[in-house]
Order: C-alpha cells, then structure tokens, then sequence
C-alpha cells in the first residue's frame, strides 16, 4: 500500500474518531445545542467528505471518464444543500453556532494531523537513511 493510500484511509477513519472525540468533549458542556451542533456539523463535513471522495473515485475510472463539469456540478449541488440544513439548524435554532462551526472543523483537523503524521514519516526515514 503507497503512502498515497494509507493518508486516505488515515483520513478517513480519522474523520470519525476526531468527530467522536469532538462529541465526548461537546457532552461535557451543559447545552444540548452545543452538542447537536458539533455532531449535525460533523455529520455533514464527513459525509460531504465521503461523498467527494466517491465522486472523484468513480469519475476517474477508466471506462467511465467523467467530464469536469459534471465533478463540479455535484460539488456545488452538496456545497448548496450543505448551505441549506446548515441555515435551518441555525435559523431554526436547533444547534449551537460555535458548536456547529467545532463540527464543521473535523476535516480540518483530520488534514492537519494527517500532514503531521506524513511529515514526521518523510523525517524520520531520512534520518535513518
């Protein structure tokens, strides 16, 4: 396995555990909104992520060669509907803002420790090198 593909799967578990590690620390604090808000917005960064990930997957199998604006069509098409359940939980005041954007942020996060982990690889092979 490339280190391509150990970074993807890295990514892609870590974004559930860095969501359920948001979580339990969301629960510590005394509003439910807070907590919803973490979860609702993690929920919807990491199956945004998945669904990328798909799209591109699929879309660049051999036989089945998509063309640019479609990968871009479905990308502003979750980008919108993202757009929308985020102002109704908001508007409709079902979550927590800062809860919300913490949640938001799992990908984030996820990326970062990802590089991390990637960096401090590539270091330590050239040292032993």
């Amino acid at each position: 396995m490339g280190i391509e593909e150990r970074l993807v799967h890295f990514v892609v578990r870590g974004n559930w555990v860095v969501l359920a590690l948001f979580c339990s620390a969301a629960l510590w604090v005394e509003d439910p909104a807070f907590f919803r808000g973490v979860l609702f917005g993690g929920l919807i960064v990491t199956i945004n992520f998945h669904m990328l990930g798909r799209t591109l997957k699929n879309s660049f199998k051999p036989p089945h060669l998509a063309a640019v604006h479609s990968i871009i069509a479905k990308y502003y098409l979750r980008f919108i509907i993202s757009g929308i359940i985020i102002s109704i939980l908001i508007f409709g005041r079902f979550v927590a803002p800062v809860g919300l954007v913490l949640g938001l942020s799992v990908v984030v996060v996820t990326l970062f420790c990802a590089a991390i982990v990637a960096l401090m690889k590539i270091l330590s092979s050239k040292e032993a090198a």
